[in-house]
């Protein structure tokens, strides 16, 4: 594999204050999302897709997908790069599971991404909705499920319980590496309990694809990422996406320190490929359920 220079750990002062030209997309004319934005709205559900301000936004809504985002909308975290709102959460909503397999349905979805806010605040972390999600979509279509979900904070029998549901892939992402950790995550994340939540997910089901995905861009060096990704294939994660950091719209939250170029992606899925993941998305746009389906349903690397 070619050798290549540390990424630079430049001050806020110093970080790219214009997009490069990868970056930079058309808006889809007209209102081509407007039936799915009309159906989350309908049955008042809450997508990562419009509260993380998500770049993909509406090719995913124009092409009649989304990633339901469930237990409210407001997390108990306060991690540097995310734009959900943060803060004391409303209580569990019983009927939420019904309404999510009810829009993947009238969606027509084959693969149903659920992800969720942190609940740091419920003994489960919201496992057991998590569970009630999984069947109820199982129930209501024949679409395969995936799940991203927080760390629980460390509570083992809340993994299993989401496990128990066999979802066809679990997702938990790593975000970044062990040094950033407190930076990016927060002070209630730790780097160790993430991929020992991977690894449990294969020691209680094997048949479950694991999946995790970092951004890039926030001043990791690339040995640093090479590290962590030999780490989650030490745990046996089938599926990894690497995609670009991009600050939300205010200072409140982490500058970008580099834009990768799309040729340093493929380097890194280049050699994610080589340490065995069996699927990669490795883009500047790539996000943790962006293409998701066809990501579960393509050929082994």
């Amino acid at each position: 594999m070619t050798e290549l220079p540390i990424a630079s750990s430049s001050s806020c002062s110093n970080a790219p204050r214009r997009l490069p030209r990868w970056l930079k997309r058309r808006v889809p004319k007209g209102n081509v999302g407007d039936f799915t934005a009309n159906l989350i709205d309908e049955l008042q559900l809450e997508t990562v897709c419009d509260h993380a301000k998500c770049p993909n936004r509406m090719e995913c809504y124009s092409q009649k997908t989304a990633t339901f985002m469930i237990l409210g909308d407001v997390c108990t975290r306060s991690c540097g790069f995310c734009s959900v709102t943060r803060g004391r959460p409303e209580e569990v909503d019983a009927d939420e599971p019904r309404r999510v397999a009810e829009a993947a349905g009238r969606l027509g979805l084959r693969h149903v991404v659920i992800t969720s806010v942190t609940r740091d605040d419920l003994p489960d972390g919201g496992a057991e909705h998590f569970y009630r999600c999984v069947l109820a979509v199982r129930e209501r279509t024949d679409a395969s499920v995936e799940v991203l979900t927080p760390d629980f904070a460390g509570n083992k029998a809340a993994v299993d319980c989401v496990v128990e549901a066999t979802p066809e892939v679990f997702n938990h992402n790593t975000e970044t590496v062990p040094r950033l950790y407190r930076k990016v995550r927060g002070v209630k994340a730790d780097y160790r309990r993430t991929i020992e939540l991977l690894r449990r997910v294969k020691q209680q089901n094997a048949t479950i694809k694991t999946k995790s995905g970092l951004m890039l861009g926030l001043g990791e060096t690339y040995e640093e990422v090479l590290d962590v990704l030999a780490d989650l294939r030490d745990r046996d994660v089938d599926f990894l996406t690497l995609g670009q950091y991009l600050q939300p719209d205010t200072r409140r939250y982490l500058p970008v320190e580099r834009y990768l170029t799309p040729d340093e992606f493929e380097m890194f899925g280049r050699a994610a490929t080589q340490m065995g993941f069996k699927r990669v998305a490795s883009g500047p746009f790539v996000r943790s359920s962006y293409h998701a389906r066809e990501m579960a349903e393509m050929p082994h690397a």
